[in-house]
């Protein structure tokens, strides 16, 4: 799937609920299913910086997709962290790079977090591009 794709279906589920406390839930819930990032990823190398909560994030490339792992110590942040890696992870470091990641805007992530988490999901964000951006350049 695209990007763009998966953006769409993340925005279909996010407007099923009409207030933001279900919304809170369900990154809740999706924070609850986040794929366990390996322990030896869990240090202050993966540490992503501008976050209140702790996040680690780690990349690797396998067959010229990017393939993300990561986890937070902060149940609605690791919610946040698993939208990033279902949009982004499995895909090009050239579509990375150019995402827009509009789905963002669209569910009113940013304008319903705290500016802490606001700044922490930009800073997830950037390091994801970041990873892509050295990967693209290994190629």
């Amino acid at each position: 799937m695209t990007i763009s794709e998966i953006e769409s279906q993340i925005v279909s589920e996010f407007s099923m609920f009409d207030d933001w406390m279900d919304k809170y839930n369900y990154l809740i819930e999706l924070g609850k299913s986040l794929p366990v990032i390996e322990e030896q990823f869990k240090t202050d190398q993966f540490l992503i910086t501008g976050c209140q909560s702790k996040v680690w994030l780690h990349a690797s490339l396998k067959e010229g997709k990017v393939i993300f792992t990561g986890d937070s110590d902060a149940i609605i942040t690791k919610g946040i962290v698993n939208l990033l890696i279902r949009v982004l992870s499995n895909q090009t470091p050239n579509d990375i790079i150019e995402a827009k990641l509009e789905f963002v805007d669209q569910v009113g992530l940013k304008e319903h977090l705290s500016p802490t988490r606001s700044n922490g999901l930009s800073s997830m964000i950037k390091q994801m591009k970041l990873y892509a951006m050295v990967f693209k350049m290994k190629n």
